[in-house]
């Protein structure tokens, strides 16, 4: 049976900024870009008493704290700290796969220092932690990926959760449904009007019945309800797209305020793609109105997308089937995916996705 630590920072950005400037500590702060559409990446504990929160806009996150210190994020630091988070991982395994900056999944079923219980490798990497930055982490301890995964988040924070095979389903059975991993507000609110509020209704719920609602996730919620996780710790990531996103200071409503918007993004696109030597052909437009209604429009072609003598003309092809004139953008993103080879004979394909966008800037 293997042996899955989940290891994930508390408050990371936030604890960074306030370790790295000791007038911030014990203050309510977010991290974030202070402008009429900044948003909330991280805030510090004293700023969640407040009711602030990741994702949340600034202005609102001022307005439920009132005292609170807006902060600009630096990124390159966060990158520093947790590449030190790594080499502190590596040296009790070698099988990790980051999640992101501040969480990460250790497979420990063999280890570099023949430690024989997880719990105490756990024990250790927060020690190692706190001693080296300064910082505290919280994990989850147990034989699957998807319960190490909630097990992390119990007793933030500093905290550390160790959920035995033997005690699996009676955990699961008394979890809410929206602290199950895959289940967000959508799907959460979907399987409230079906009755199913805890991971036991979960599991009492008809596999056709779940997967009538939620297509293949379904499958998964079944097998998660159950305990049954059977994803390996995976420690080589193969980047499956490149993306770029923006939130303007004011809607754009006009061909040309669009068109130079969307010209500067592709010159942001190509660089990321340049940075990561990476190969796709299928181009994504995503558009945000000023109302929050979101689309995504896609096109496949025959080539890799690299330069922008490729992208800047499939953008605007794609552009052209938004109606913005009347409809203001909020938001425009643009994302290469797609490693796969086309029949070159096949003409472009025009298709709807939803793929995950990145913050632009990014540094």
């Amino acid at each position: 049976m293997m042996k899955i630590i989940h290891v994930d920072m508390d408050q990371f950005f936030a604890a960074v900024e306030q370790q790295d400037n000791p007038k911030l500590k014990g203050k309510p702060i977010a991290v974030g870009h202070d402008a009429e559409r900044g948003v909330v990446s991280t805030a510090s504990y004293e700023a969640r008493r407040f009711g602030v929160h990741s994702a949340q806009s600034i202005q609102l996150a001022k307005r439920l704290c009132p005292e609170l210190i807006i902060v600009e994020p630096h990124f390159q630091r966060y990158k520093e700290v947790s590449a030190h988070l790594h080499e502190i991982f590596h040296e009790y395994t070698d099988l990790i796969e980051p999640i992101s900056l501040d969480e990460a999944f250790l497979d420990v079923t063999e280890n570099k220092k023949g430690i024989e219980l997880a719990v105490d490798i756990a024990k250790e990497i927060k020690q190692r932690i706190y001693q080296t930055t300064g910082l505290t982490a919280s994990a989850g301890v147990s034989y699957c990926k998807f319960i190490a995964k909630i097990a992390s988040d119990w007793r933030k924070p500093d905290g550390l959760t160790v959920i035995h095979p033997d005690r699996a389903l009676d955990f699961i059975s008394r979890l809410k449904v929206d602290r199950i991993w895959g289940v967000g507000p959508k799907t959460a609110e979907k399987m409230h009007h079906m009755g199913i509020f805890t991971g036991l209704d979960l599991r009492n719920t008809p596999l056709n019945q779940l997967t009538e609602e939620f297509g293949k996730m379904g499958q998964v919620f079944h097998e998660f309800s159950r305990g049954i996780d059977s994803r390996p710790v995976i420690s080589e990531w193969e980047r499956k797209s490149v993306s770029c996103e923006q939130t303007f200071d004011n809607n754009i409503s006009d061909n040309s305020a669009v068109t130079i918007q969307l010209y500067h993004m592709v010159l942001n696109l190509v660089g990321r793609i340049e940075k990561n030597n990476f190969e796709g052909r299928t181009l994504t437009l995503k558009v945000k109105f000023q109302d929050f209604q979101q689309i995504t429009r896609s096109i496949t072609v025959d080539r890799v997308l690299r330069c922008k003598d490729d992208i800047l003309p499939l953008a605007k092809q794609l552009i052209r089937q938004v109606e913005f004139h009347s409809h203001p953008i909020r938001l425009l993103g643009l994302c290469v995916s797609n490693h796969k080879r086309v029949n070159p004979s096949e003409p472009a394909k025009y298709t709807e996705l939803e793929l995950e966008f990145e913050p632009w800037p990014d540094e």
